[in-house]
């Protein structure tokens, strides 16, 4: 699982910065050493100080700023097993939510795919990516509350959302091809005036 990636480096002693995608971010070291994406390596940090929206951390075998610059942008993971059980029903790792889909608390159809997780600083968002006789033509975020999400199903891969009225704007019939022969014109008649 993601649980980072390092950003920079920090200071000449090969320090790194990394932003961190667990929970409490100087959790990126407390479960071991972290892979690369494609797991050929293994990196032991150690977190030595927060800065903003990011941690300074130590690498084991990192000895000057060249070094460090040469890992900017890599992502680091974490072997599913080495990470805490979620504590609370209600509590999910993002890599669960991606891939869900998202029907409509009311039975009116599928609305689409959970294809990221967004953290705006207001709590987690969801985008749902349309899909075939979906109830929305346009991709959708939606706030991932309770309130909004009230079932998350991991297991059978969906969850059902009880947008508040106006989130979610079904197309009503015939709109669409309303829509696309509008547009039409309007590009037939911009291109009269060229």
């Amino acid at each position: 699982m993601l649980v980072g990636v390092i950003v920079g480096a920090h200071g000449i002693r090969g320090d790194v910065k990394v932003k961190s995608f667990t929970a409490d971010p100087s959790d990126v070291a407390a479960y071991g050493p972290v892979m690369t994406e494609d797991g050929g390596k293994r990196l032991a940090l150690r977190v030595k100080g927060e800065g903003k929206g990011t941690v300074t951390c130590f690498v084991k075998g990192v000895a000057d700023r060249n070094a460090a610059e040469a890992l900017k942008g890599t992502r680091l993971y974490l072997p599913r097993e080495s990470l805490p059980a979620e504590a609370e029903d209600d509590e999910f790792y993002h890599a669960d939510l991606v891939g869900l889909t998202a029907e409509m608390a009311d039975g009116s159809g599928p609305v689409g795919e959970v294809v990221a997780v967004y953290d705006f600083g207001a709590g987690d968002v969801l985008e749902l990516k349309p899909v075939a006789g979906g109830v929305s033509p346009k991709p959708v975020m939606v706030p991932f509350t309770r309130d909004v999400c009230p079932i998350v199903d991991v297991k059978k891969r969906r969850l059902v959302v009880d947008p508040p009225p106006g989130l979610i704007d079904a197309p009503k019939p015939g709109e669409q091809a309303e829509e696309a022969a509008a547009a039409q014109a309007d590009s037939e008649a911009a291109g009269e005036t060229e």
